[in-house]
């Protein structure tokens, strides 16, 4: 077997290939996929299932002039390689190199960049009316969604439009019945029936909706693909094809196990297993001193009940859902739902925490508002991944939050230091709080193994001094304060000179000893792992400024730019507070 793949520089040289030599070229596409990802680490199952889709779209549709956009962008990997990354794909997620996702900056296949689901159809059709707009009746526009994106109320949005429009749109739904977890929720048990073959064309949802259907068909059937694809091409109007695809075809162990091996990290190409990590002695992940301490307060308070949008392993609701299934629920991809549903549950004494990424609540920011802070309702919001997110990139940083937060009345916003801190605030809060809150905590392990200690009063609205230094104070927020401590515990001279103080209390802030710092130290430093403008510094300027102090202050966070994928240190040094950086400008002092 030649290698073909090598031989793709663009979809032209995909479109001079025989309809013969595409399986050849699925079967190195895949091989090639599983070869890199195994090491370099990666999204893995969504784009092995696309294999097939992914050749057959770009070999009938004439992309880039035909626009292409995927959703979401987890099995946009097989589309990189087609369209000129292929010698680029080793640096997948990495710092300079490709991005993880679609990227309009990065190719010009790459139609509209995504990274949050269910945003296909909407950009599509706004292609497609504009390309109306223009007089080009010719060119195609493509969606490709999957059965947990679709269910999104915004995709419905965009289905509940373009089926009133003669936009010339195809939307494919990828239907394998899972996304990052399995897919929930009425529809899915619709779309199973419909592959099953149970519903007939008159109990048709997207028929009804006025689009041509068609479909289930194989989606790992080339020749299938290829004929309803042609077919489609040329039908006017908006078109709806269903595809059945298997999330990891092609690697055993990712069909049997699709959630674990969505990215799996590093793995053996050949056998699929994955390479265990030396986990010993190591502090447990954020996220799971969440889900484990949340089962644990739940055994003993039976008004605690969990919501996810979809990120049950992720968020590590999975062990509540698994303890409590009644108590603990996934809404599917529906961020907006899911904070409404809390507040309904919230009017009824229920003591609701809201798992929700950070970078996904802003999807939600108007139900936070109206439904939950204007109401003063005592929703706990948990935001994981709170800060820099690392090689997920800027589609994903979790940087935005206090800054989006901050301005809401009602809203108490919590930043711990610690895994302690974190049970202790969610122990305190469980107990009954007469506002809403906002507990940030970051992607990654802790730093305490011994962290399953006796719980504690949380106080919402008091500060620490972690060291008494005597002529700088540093503030910060968060799990950064671990950091600057580090740093001047081991120098004798930062010890002596600079004061910690850790500010779990973002709103509302600790104005007592705010006004004891502002006559102590002749410098005060802010350092933050979100953006500077609005946030946790900008908040204690702020605060100065209206109480009318006069003080030397600075502040360190994310400026005022998209941090791209790299390493969460080496974001860190893209911004300025990583260990050198900070090391650098104590050392540069002088103290005063």
């Amino acid at each position: 077997m030649s290698d073909l793949l090598k031989q793709i520089l663009s979809p032209k040289d995909l479109r001079n290939l025989s309809v013969s030599e595409l399986p050849n070229v699925a079967q190195q596409m895949r091989e090639f996929i599983i070869d890199i990802v195994s090491t370099k680490e990666g999204h893995l199952g969504a784009s092995l299932g696309v294999v097939e889709l992914t050749i057959a779209l770009h070999y009938v549709f004439n992309t880039p002039n035909d626009l292409l956009v995927w959703d979401v962008g987890h099995q946009a990997y097989g589309h990189k390689i087609l369209t000129g990354r292929l010698n680029q794909f080793h640096t997948n997620r990495q710092k300079n190199g490709i991005s993880g996702f679609p990227k309009r900056e990065e190719s010009e296949y790459d139609t509209f960049g995504v990274g949050h689901s269910s945003t296909s159809i909407s950009a599509a059709l706004g292609m497609a009316i504009a390309s109306k707009l223009k007089g080009d009746t010719t060119k195609q526009h493509i969606a490709v969604i999957g059965d947990a994106s679709i269910a999104s109320g915004m995709a419905f949005e965009g289905l509940n439009h373009a089926g009133v429009t003669d936009a010339n749109l195809l939307v494919i739904l990828n239907d394998n019945a899972i996304g990052i977890d399995p897919s929930v929720g009425a529809l899915k048990h619709y779309l199973t029936q419909v592959k099953e073959g149970k519903n007939h064309w008159a109990n048709n949802i997207i028929k009804s909706l006025n689009f041509d259907y068609s479909g289930p068909i194989d989606g790992h059937d080339l020749n299938a693909l290829l004929a309803e694809l042609e077919r489609l091409k040329n039908t006017p109007g908006p078109k709806f094809l269903h595809v059945i695809t298997t999330k990891g075809k092609g690697l055993k162990q990712a069909e049997e196990d699709q959630v674990l091996y969505h990215a799996p990290g590093k793995f053996d190409k050949v056998t699929g297993v994955i390479l265990p990590k030396n986990e010993v002695g190591l502090a447990p992940k954020f996220q799971d001193v969440f889900g484990y301490t949340l089962v644990e307060l739940a055994e003993k308070n039976d008004k605690i009940v969990g919501i996810t949008p979809a990120m049950p392993t992720g968020s590590s609701m999975k062990y509540m859902m698994e303890r409590f299934p009644d108590r603990a629920i996934d809404v599917g991809i529906a961020e907006q739902h899911a904070v409404t549903l809390a507040a309904g549950m919230a009017t009824q004494g229920l003591h609701v925490f809201c798992n929700i990424y950070s970078t996904f609540l802003q999807r939600a920011y108007d139900q936070v508002i109206h439904d939950v802070a204007l109401q003063n309702l005592p929703v706990i919001f948990c935001l994981d991944r709170a800060g820099l997110v690392g090689e997920d990139g800027a589609t994903h940083q979790g940087v935005f939050d206090i800054a989006y937060l901050n301005c809401i009345p009602n809203l108490h916003i919590v930043a711990p230091l610690n895994e302690m801190e974190l049970r202790n605030i969610m122990f305190t809060a469980q107990k009954g709080i007469d506002f809403p809150l906002a507990i940030r905590y970051p992607r990654g392990r802790g730093f305490n193994i011994n962290w399953q200690n006796k719980f504690e009063i949380f106080d919402f609205t008091t500060s620490h001094i972690l060291n008494k230094g005597e002529k700088v104070a540093v503030l910060s927020t968060g799990t950064i304060g671990n950091l600057v401590l580090k740093i001047v515990n081991h120098n004798n001279s930062f010890k002596k000179n600079i004061a910690v103080y850790h500010f779990p209390n973002i709103k509302p802030l600790d104005k007592e000893q705010l006004n004891n710092i502002a006559k102590t130290y002749k410098k005060i430093i802010t350092i933050e792992d979100g953006c500077i403008s609005g946030g946790f510094g900008n908040a204690i300027s702020n605060y100065y400024n209206q109480s009318g102090k006069t003080v030397n202050i600075s502040h360190l966070g994310v400026p005022d730019i998209f941090v791209e994928h790299a390493t969460i240190a080496e974001q860190q040094e893209i911004c300025g507070f990583d260990e050198n950086s900070l090391q650098n400008l104590f050392e540069s002092m002088n103290y005063l």
